[in-house]
């Protein structure tokens, strides 16, 4: 579980949305990526990203 207030001020570097937390992964409000969280840490790299929407 992400730090409430981490996840207050963590948004989605592509689109600049907010994300919220979903089982083990991050996801943007926006364009629907899906970021990683290992051991406890986000990893919010484009380029670990999962799907977005069309």
């Amino acid at each position: 579980m992400i730090d409430p207030r981490l996840l207050e001020v963590l948004a989605c570097p592509l689109c600049k949305t907010p994300v919220k937390e979903e089982g083990d992964r991050l996801v943007c409000a926006k364009c629907g990526r899906r970021y990683p969280v290992r051991d406890g840490i986000p990893v919010m790299l484009p380029e670990e990203a999962e799907g977005a929407k069309s």
